[in-house]
């Protein structure tokens, strides 16, 4: 078997041969005889004259090949109390169904449709159903804001929207219906139509004539085939959020998609078709897409969906005993949500409760893994814990440790190395390579490989600003690090997120692992607040564990020491606050720039995608007018 070495060494010697080959696994209406088409370079498309169904991939083949009785889709919901298994047979006939049941409706080729949705089987079944008849879906955060979800479905123009009657987070029931129909009312764009799931939680009241009941539609609906598309055309719209205010709609392909996920499931995540896969995430987000719905089904594994929390329902094993219950061999989360069970159980007594002897490797992606996380779960779980890093933008890893070609060694902090496909360089300001060690701007030599955003919708002149123009030859990836000598890759902040204390610039990243390494501290995050002496001074919030009865101040100061003895006085460290909770996105995302305009008093609005305002609401009282910005 060659290593990873030689496996990297042979795509940079042969690219077009790399793909071609991973290409093989996809089953296709016609195979592409063009692998790249870099006609309008840097704009660049992958397998763009093939003809290809994602939805037939990722059911029909497997039914095909005998294996319909199998798992599909297993669904735990610990917030309902039940448990759903869903075979490959049945998702295929309840997905044909629902793409009839559109199609019937109007909805064709390259049409868009928005999906609302939480955390249940019929998310992936609308998803599904849309791939299947060549539909274009854009899945928007089930329980967004009224006006966030307006703004997407003005931009996306979907001709309907599948939608469920509520969702449920932790213990309180949010009725999406209400939220929905405001955002409707809103929007310039009407949809021609909605689906509606009911719940028994809390049923949804319908507008006649354009709210349709989900089950009664899908039960009488005749069951549609697999539409052919190109292998350039879009399979889904991902809204991230854009600097102007205005979200940015990353478009994924239909055939690049593919042969990157299932090259990922089997050389980076080494799973196999009947493997179970838990991507503990939401659809909402790209993980989601990813490796809730498309890879493990494409793959042929079963997919876990889970609606729940990582603590609190019912407590920090909830983890655990889905793996140990389902027989789960990959385990994905946030370092997050790791870092609110540790909080909650820092002894990993639940953990311990429970056989994960068939857990083969748990990944982390979603934000930077704090080295002292990843050493307290490699101890309780004795299992390899690897981060992994990538983007909305890419689809899936840039850097990882490629367990299905080789297991690496792990240097806590590091997401390892570069995957085949991404040329990853540490760029200085004029965009000159850097030494080893050295910080700088993480940067990708183009082309990106499969699987990567081609374009945004309707926004090609913002995606060249946005990725293309800062260093040409390169996409920009916003994110801030460097490389050691064996090639390892550092991602240690956005590049946003470097300050610059009296000319010395700084990473965030790095002074949070230092304050992570403290025994009572449980999280932490380091912002850069306006100061008129330095331009720049590090502001440090850390929540402590569970049962850590101490003395604030106390903390406080050992925080302050402890950054100057491992980074100096350099950093100018000495504002650090204890609080409870930090404010965080639904995935797990902490808002730092969000606190960065409260401590210095610039003018910031309430972030869509945050989990809990009150949280915020709570560090404002504790941060604003601590910084002294020069302007």
């Amino acid at each position: 078997m060659p290593g990873y070495k030689e496996v990297y060494d042979t795509w940079k010697a042969d690219p077009l041969g790399h793909w071609a080959r991973a290409a093989e696994a996809v089953s296709w209406v016609k195979p592409p005889s063009t692998i790249l088409d870099d006609s309008a370079a840097p704009i660049y498309r992958w397998f763009p004259d093939a003809e290809c169904n994602t939805c037939y991939n990722a059911l029909d083949r497997h039914v095909e090949a005998g294996r319909g009785d199998q798992p599909a889709i297993i669904h735990d919901s610990p917030v309902t109390n039940s448990k759903t298994t869903i075979t490959y047979a049945r998702l295929q006939d309840r997905v044909s169904r629902l793409a009839g049941a559109l199609a019937a409706r109007g909805v064709a080729k390259g049409d868009r449709v928005v999906i609302y949705m939480p955390m249940i089987p019929e998310a992936l079944v609308a998803m599904l159903a849309c791939a299947r008849i060549g539909a274009v879906h854009s899945v928007v955060f089930g329980g967004f804001a009224p006006h966030e979800l307006a703004v997407r479905i003005n931009d996306a123009a979907p001709k309907a929207v599948l939608s469920a009657s509520c969702g449920i987070e932790g213990s309180r029931v949010i009725a999406y219906k209400p939220l929905l129909d405001e955002a409707i009312a809103q929007s310039q764009h009407k949809p021609d139509f909605t689906l509606v799931f009911q719940r028994p939680q809390a049923e949804a009241a319908m507008t006649p004539g354009r709210d349709f009941d989900w089950m009664a539609e899908e039960a009488q609906a005749s069951p549609a085939g697999c539409t052919p598309v190109k292998g350039s055309d879009p399979l889904y719209i991902l809204y991230t959020s854009g600097t102007t205010g205005q979200p940015k709609g990353v478009v994924r392909d239909n055939a690049g998609h593919m042969v990157a996920l299932l090259w990922s499931m089997r050389n980076l995540y080494n799973v196999r078709a009947g493997d179970v896969f838990w991507a503990a995430s939401d659809v909402g987000w790209v993980v989601g897409h990813s490796y809730i719905c498309y890879a493990p089904l494409l793959a042929g594994c079963s997919t876990m969906v889970f609606e729940g929390k990582p603590v609190g329902t019912p407590d920090p094993g909830t983890f655990w005993r889905i793996v140990e219950e389902h027989g789960v061999k990959v385990l994905f989360t946030a370092p997050t949500a790791l870092r609110a069970i540790r909080r909650e159980d820092p002894s990993a007594e639940y953990l311990h409760r429970h056989d994960l002897s068939g857990l083969q490797a748990l990944f982390l992606a979603g934000e930077r893994a704090d080295p002292d996380t990843i050493r307290w779960a490699q101890e309780h779980l004795q299992k390899p814990v690897i981060d992994h890093w990538w983007q909305t933008e890419t689809g899936w890893a840039i850097a990882a440790n490629p367990l299905g070609i080789e297991m690496l060694p792990v240097k806590p902090g590091s997401p390892t190395v570069p995957m085949p496909g991404y040329q990853v360089e540490v760029l200085d300001e004029g965009g000159h390579p850097v030494a080893p060690g050295t910080l700088g701007a993480i940067a990708i030599r183009l082309p990106l490989p499969p699987g990567t955003l081609p374009t945004l919708w309707k926004a090609e002149d913002r995606f060249r600003k946005s990725y293309l123009t800062a260093f040409p030859g390169y996409y920009e990836t916003g994110d801030a690090g460097m490389k050691d000598e064996d090639g390892y890759v550092y991602i240690m902040a956005r590049t946003d997120d470097v300050i610059n204390v009296a000319g010395h610039r700084l990473s965030t990243g790095a002074m949070e692992e230092v304050l992570i390494s403290h025994p009572d501290v449980a999280e932490c995050a380091v912002i850069g607040i306006g100061d008129k002496l330095k331009g720049q001074a590090p502001l440090g919030l850390v929540c402590l564990n569970v049962g850590a009865d101490r003395d604030e101040a106390e903390v406080q100061a050992e925080c302050v020491a402890l950054i100057r003895k491992e980074i100096g006085p350099v950093a100018a460290f000495k504002k650090c606050i204890v609080v409870n909770a930090l404010p965080k996105t639904r995935s797990g995302k902490i808002l730092r720039g969000t606190m960065v305009c409260i401590a210095d008093g610039t003018p910031w609005k309430m972030p869509a995608t945050i989990d809990d305002p009150a949280t915020l609401d709570a560090i404002s009282e504790r941060i604003a007018g601590l910084g002294e910005p020069t302007n």
